[in-house]
């Protein structure tokens, strides 16, 4: 039987070619803390947190390309999804149809993980977590500067759901007609609503997964990011169930999004 923590997103990351500049930029746009953690015979590796002292909690990370991937692929955000053992999980993947990218290993101190990518492509980072050794608060699903919700445009929105409910657990929270474009399907772990994934546009290139960051407000974050360097690429807008997004580019180029109560 699986565990609660089976199917749910822990951790996002970013890898990028400037750590300097892309914590610079995140912090001017969401707010975010940008502390270095110290990890014996690893590559630097900086946090991405919300609160102060005592109260702080830590979302995501950053870090430069390993060297096998440095100049094969643009600067990007990658998800982390908790699961109850790695390896069978790679197991799961290949028997659905999906593929391993980076065979399962141990991080000293923090977990075995798993690069993994579905059917049609969409890559994702899976790990079994140590219990860590000074655990911090979780952040609030409503958290300004937490992740707010998880986004697959994927090769072919039905395929993907019946995957992803088989491997992680996931059910369908709501289908939303979209007309044209398709049909919406949200999904839920453990009962709360995590995401949404949809046959992707013909101009996305790629199945892919989109994080979508939390801010007060949509049209003040809008202006940070091109105050501090950073490109629009698709709103503000409004989006069904009345909150605001923001899509846009990094100045290094890594995509990424925002999403708001309010505009």
């Amino acid at each position: 039987m699986r565990s609660q923590n089976h199917g749910r997103f822990i951790w996002t990351e970013l890898m990028t070619a400037d750590l300097e500049a892309a914590g610079a930029f995140y912090s001017a746009v969401i707010g975010w803390n940008v502390k270095s953690v110290a990890m014996p015979d690893l590559p630097a590796y900086f946090l991405f947190e919300i609160g102060e002292g005592d109260d702080c909690a830590g979302i995501g990370g950053m870090m430069n390309f390993p060297p096998e991937l440095d100049g094969k692929l643009p600067p990007n955000w990658s998800g982390y999804v908790a699961v109850d053992d790695v390896d069978q999980t790679c197991r799961d993947y290949v028997d659905h149809g999906g593929r391993v990218q980076r065979q399962p290993e141990d991080i000293p101190g923090i977990g075995r993980f798993a690069v993994v990518a579905d059917p049609h492509g969409a890559v994702l980072c899976i790990m079994t977590p140590l219990p860590p050794k000074d655990p911090q608060r979780e952040a609030r699903p409503d958290e300004a500067g937490n992740v707010g919700w998880h986004e697959l445009y994927a090769g072919d929105d039905e395929e993907a759901f019946d995957f992803y409910s088989r491997v992680f657990g996931w059910t369908l929270a709501e289908t939303v007609d979209m007309g044209p474009m398709g049909k919406y399907r949200v999904f839920a772990h453990g009962g709360q609503r995590a995401g949404g994934m949809m046959t992707r546009p013909q101009n996305v290139p790629m199945s892919c997964w989109r994080y979508y960051f939390i801010v007060d407000g949509i049209d003040v974050a809008s202006a940070r990011i091109t105050t501090a360097g950073g490109r629009i690429v698709n709103g503000p807008m409004e989006v069904p169930g009345g909150n605001w997004i923001v899509q846009a580019l990094d100045p290094q180029g890594a995509f990424f999004c925002l999403t708001a109560a309010r505009r």
